[in-house]
């Protein structure tokens, strides 16, 4: 199997200024003195650049674009970011109010739906083999809307939930911990994610390799071809990723090591540490709810005489959940034309404007509320609930036009296409890592 893998509590955002959907308009990207009001009348500062039409790949080092057509490339290069409180202050200021009753009403209909799934299969599917089909189409049904609840309660982790954060953490914790998630060591990685995110070094989740640590992925692509590759790739990215990194930080942040989200005492301690100081006993009382689940399973495997039932009406399920998260964070942050950076060249705004809105369609978007879909404004401000983050992402796409990402690609093709061809980045001649069709000795040997 071919895998491309190594590896809440966010820093709070800027005071808010409330401007009206209505009146956001592109703003300067230059830092300068801007009143509140002034957003009204602000144009874009026009960067002297051909378009992207007049662009080829070759031009950035490439070889293809995505549907982004080089966008993320091209803004990358900037000099003139915009403060991160000029960022936030586009975003209507209701967007970051929290409302729990909202909130437990969105958890509770995702619970409910995955029971419901649940129900169904266990009073009209029978224990056969000879059902194998219907049993396969309902860990499909049960794992995408038990998403929804792994959603909601990864915004409790965030702390966009409720503001009431015993409440909020109990919602989460025990969403999480029901799907085998360790909540407060995710809950303290998944926040390095969003401060480091695209950090070639520091970022957490998805950090490619480089190209001279990915010999053997070459090879194996090279072997069996570009499609095959990207196919198998795929089914062992989205199946064995999340344990993966759970278990050994696989895609995790190289200065950090092998970590273990179990045993936060393992990787690098210190500076790097993924656990430091109080993390280290929060994500101990983390395995004390995964043991009690894990022993939940074990005694209704028990009581049933069977391991049968367990497999099929959870195991297959939880998979298809990890699946769809890993398929999510994969591509929210990557693709062929979307560069990663390292200390000379990353900052917050660039690694949050790296993220990758894309078209899951009405139906996941209700499952998974919008977490696809909406992601670029949810990188800015993990303090938006999902309920007001279509009009936030409205107001900075807006605002920021030529910074926003959104790839039309559908879901199925960039998949393909990401395990395929982003096996491992280099360095380019602009400080970028860039992922490169070929290794270095590969690059040699055909000159």
């Amino acid at each position: 199997m071919a895998m491309q893998l190594r590896g809440g509590v966010v820093l709070r955002t800027a005071s808010h200024v409330r401007v009206s959907k209505a009146t956001v308009r592109p703003v300067p990207l230059a830092r300068r003195p801007v009143h509140r009001m002034a957003f009204r009348s602000l144009k874009v500062s026009a960067v002297a650049a051909p378009a992207m039409a007049d662009r080829p790949p070759e031009l950035f080092g490439l070889t293809e674009f995505s549907g982004l057509e080089g966008k993320a490339m091209k803004s990358a290069l900037r000099t003139d970011w915009p403060e991160k409180k000029d960022i936030m202050s586009v975003i209507p200021e209701h967007c970051f109010k929290k409302d729990t009753i909202k909130s437990l009403a969105y958890a509770l209909v995702s619970v409910a739906l995955t029971l419901g799934c649940g129900a169904l299969a266990y009073t009209f599917i029978p224990m056969k083999l000879s059902y194998i089909g219907a049993w396969i189409a309902y860990a499909i049904a049960a794992g995408t809307c038990a998403t929804g609840a792994w959603v909601a309660a990864h915004e409790c982790g965030h702390g966009a939930f409720s503001d009431n954060k015993m409440l909020q953490d109990t919602v989460g914790y025990v969403l999480h911990t029901l799907l085998l998630v360790p909540y407060f060591s995710w809950q303290r990685s998944h926040a390095v994610h969003h401060m480091r995110t695209n950090h070639v070094d520091e970022g957490e989740t998805h950090v490619p390799s480089r190209t001279t640590d990915a010999t053997a992925m070459y090879k194996l692509r090279d072997t069996f071809g570009s499609s095959l590759f990207g196919l198998v790739n795929s089914i062992g990215v989205l199946l064995l990723g999340w344990p993966l990194y759970l278990l050994k930080g696989a895609s995790g942040g190289p200065v950090r090591g092998e970590t273990n989200h179990f045993w936060p005492y393992a990787g690098a301690q210190g500076k790097h540490a993924l656990f430091p100081g109080k993390w280290a006993s929060k994500a101990l009382w983390s395995d004390v709810g995964i043991a009690a689940t894990l022993g939940g399973l074990a005694y209704w495997a028990y009581a049933a005489g069977s391991v049968m039932p367990v497999l099929a009406l959870y195991g297959a399920p939880y998979l298809v959940t990890n699946a769809w998260l890993v398929l999510y964070t994969w591509l929210q942050h990557t693709d062929v034309d979307v560069p990663h950076m390292d200390a000379d060249q990353w900052t917050w705004q660039k690694g949050a404007f790296m993220t990758i809105d894309r078209p899951y369609g009405a139906l996941c978007d209700f499952l998974h509320h919008s977490i696809g879909s909406t992601h670029v404004a949810h990188h800015l401000s993990h303090q938006i609930p999902h309920y007001h983050a279509r009009e936030a992402t409205e107001a900075v796409k807006a605002a920021f036009p030529e910074l926003y990402l959104y790839d039309p690609t559908p879901i199925w093709k960039a998949t393909l296409r990401v395990a395929a061809k982003c096996i491992a980045v280099s360095k380019d001649k602009n400080g970028l890592y860039v992922f490169n069709p070929q290794t270095p000795a590969m690059q040699t040997a055909t000159a």
